[in-house]
């Protein structure tokens, strides 16, 4: 990718399009050359005001602003209140954050072609307010000290830890600053498979340079630890959460963090997963490892965000651990401890049903954990609009969260997100997290607008593109509630035979389908694992009987048979092939519709889109051929006469091995 952008123009339909390189996501403002707006505030310019200030002065097109802070008003949090007059517009907040983030309402009001002419007949004002759901909203970074990135697909990390705090790259700002743009509060910097040399001296140095750069955007810094580092790096003979002198060397560790970053927020904590070290190595419990950290923190409004992907290799149903694991803890937890989970409960898949720790767990506070880039769906390749997933698992889990985290998908590659569209998941995010009850069509049609262009005859065949992308990715890869069916390691082609000697089985695409000549699907039922119990009534019943089970999680909950009679009158086997086929036939269509918008959008983003819309089109119909063929020699049954024939042979697929890189 060019590391500059092309000084091209093209004539268009009268308009001049401006070669992109996408480096400015959805912040395209153009600057004010000639005007110079007004922007008063008579309290103390800190920072985050001055940050405020020189963006509206940078961008803002429009009549005086006044900045007006009321503390008064508890209720709002970081949120804010915008009056449009005839004379000037008013915009007023609890805190100087709330100030910025109304700044950059304005901008995205002025960008996206809001009205803001008034009626002098009517009343004569406009009063927009907008108030967060959510009071922590963090991106976490799955970034190594080496500067790989685990699930990373945009190059690599953007924090240059041989640099660091002598060279610092102009990418920090324009990072928090995005960030700060849709709402985003804090970032976790590192992985949470964490290296201990994170809080080491040396490195807390460095991350107090990053926590300088982001300040003035609101946006604090968070770390993941590594449970051992006391043993590891600390020269103690053990990391017992509950040993007098483990607790105090984390004590010191933490006085120590906070006297480089006075704002520091606090600890993400993956233990006893995946073979991490944890609290249950010395016979402790979850609790007893998050409230030592806890502890520490505690005297500087510090808070511990511990992750509950926790499984261990025994024969019960994977689906059903964390809970387990869990929901003996409730209530057991310090109060500035947050239990991050999942949004389903075995780990990102194209679709799963909602954790059933949402509303089991009342006497604890606990985070969605979602995934921003794409590990199960199609890396930088696939065009995939994760709004929609994630507003599946919103409107299903019905919870009210303080705290919800998104797993970063952004690197060093020019465009930040290794696809052009990628970028609307990281903008869709932050929208979600400040408010989950936007829809996907508002997010959709504010971030096109923003990133390309307000013109309707783009925007309407795009918007309905991106809204569909998620369900057709679901289709081309695993439909009716199928799940798992990736390749090894990689988890990016499927792979539904795949068997690798030694290998746990709920590693293995075989553990979650259960084809045999019978049927298809992972019983949860009463009958069988009884995932289905961790769920309320009536969604207990509902998932239990396969008459009323919705027929998206259908496989996730039943072993069905392959004659069994689905809504549409086909037997399950051809409902599959038809839902393969379908999603082909999608992404096919997302390559035309890109055709029909090409003189709306610059070249250089035109043409890489189309380029990996190309890849993503002969994926799906590998996924397809793959799946059904494999299906196929358990079922016994041929495909519908009036679908595409497989154009590839199934012991050819078995060999494909794709050589990528593992980002560990």
């Amino acid at each position: 990718m060019k590391q500059f952008i092309f000084l091209l123009f093209i004539f268009v339909s009268n308009v001049i399009i401006h070669a992109e390189d996408g480096s400015r996501l959805w912040l395209r403002y153009e600057k004010n050359t000639d005007f110079l707006p007004e922007i008063i505030f008579n309290g103390k310019h800190t920072p985050v005001i001055e940050t405020a200030i020189d963006e509206l002065k940078n961008y803002w097109n429009g009549k005086t602003v006044e900045f007006l802070i009321d503390k008064k008003q508890k209720n709002w949090k970081d949120g804010f209140e915008i009056i449009f007059n005839s004379e000037k517009t008013k915009l007023t907040a609890r805190s100087e954050i709330g100030l910025l983030y109304g700044a950059y309402e304005l901008l995205r009001l002025q960008k996206t072609g809001f009205d803001f002419m008034l009626d002098d007949k009517a009343a004569g004002s406009t009063i927009i307010g907008n108030f967060p759901k959510c009071d922590l909203r963090i991106l976490n970074h799955w970034d190594n000290i080496d500067g790989s990135v685990e699930r990373g697909y945009a190059g690599h990390s953007l924090w240059k830890w041989d640099e660091l705090p002598d060279i610092v790259s102009p990418r920090y700002q324009e990072y928090a600053r995005a960030n700060a743009s849709i709402g985003i509060n804090g970032t976790v910097l590192n992985n949470v498979n964490a290296n201990p040399k994170f809080i080491s001296r040396e490195y807390l140095v460095k991350i107090a340079c990053l926590a300088d750069i982001f300040r003035p955007y609101g946006i604090k810094v968070y770390l993941s630890i590594n449970f051992s580092s006391p043993k590891e790096s600390g020269g103690l003979p053990t990391s017992d959460p509950l040993n007098k002198d483990v607790r105090q060397w984390w004590k010191d560790k933490v006085k120590e963090i906070y006297s480089l970053i006075p704002d520091f927020g606090g600890f993400l904590v993956k233990a006893n997963s995946e073979g991490l070290p944890g609290p249950q190595d010395f016979g402790r419990t979850h609790a007893d490892g998050a409230n030592m950290l806890a502890e520490a923190l505690e005297p500087y409004n510090g808070i511990v965000m511990w992750r509950a992907f926790v499984y261990s290799p025994n024969s019960g149903d994977r689906a059903k651990q964390a809970y387990e694991e869990f929901m003996p803890l409730d209530g057991k937890f310090n109060k500035n401890v947050i239990i991050q989970v999942k949004n389903g409960p075995v780990d990102f898949q194209p679709r799963e049903p909602y954790s059933p720790l949402f509303g089991a767990m009342q006497k604890t506070p606990l985070m969605p954990e979602l995934q921003i880039t794409q590990e199960y769906l199609g890396a930088s390749n696939h065009l995939v609009f994760l709004a929609s997933m994630w507003k599946e698992f919103f409107d299903a889990a019905r919870q009210t969260f303080t705290a919800i985290a998104g797993v970063a998908n952004v690197g060093e590659n020019t465009n930040w997100c290794g696809h052009h569209f990628a970028q609307a998941n990281w903008y869709a995010f932050g929208r979600l997290a400040w408010n989950n009850q936007l829809t996907c069509n508002e997010i959709a049609e504010e971030w096109l607008r923003m990133t390309f262009s307000n013109d309707t005859a783009f925007i309407n065949p795009v918007k309905t593109m991106i809204l569909a992308s998620h369900e057709a990715t679901v289709n081309y890869m695993m439909p009716l509630g199928l799940n798992c069916l990736f390749a090894w390691d990689h988890h990016y082609g499927p792979e539904p035979w795949c068997n690798i000697p030694g290998a746990r089985a709920d590693w293995l695409p075989g553990y979650y389908h259960q084809a045999d000549s019978v049927g298809i699907g992972f019983n949860r039922t009463i009958s069988g694992s009884n995932a289905v119990s961790q769920y309320p009534y009536p969604l207990n019943e509902l998932f239990n009987n396969i008459k009323t089970c919705p027929e998206n999680l259908l496989l996730w909950f039943h072993h069905a048979s392959w004659n069994h009679q689905m809504k549409s009158g086909r037997i399950l086997w051809d409902e599959l092939c038809y839902k393969y086929q379908e999603g082909v036939e999608q992404v096919r269509d997302f390559q035309k519709t890109l055709d029909r918008i090409e003189n709306f959008i610059d070249a250089e983003r035109f043409s890489d889109v189309q380029y990996k819309l190309k890849i993503q089109t002969k994926d799906a119909v590998w996924w397809r051929d793959a799946c059904l063929l494999y299906f196929q020699t358990f079922s016994n049954k041929p495909i519908p006469y009036l679908l595409e024939r497989p154009v590839h042979d199934l012991e050819e697929m078995k060999k494909i091995k794709l050589n990528m890189k593992h980002h560990n």
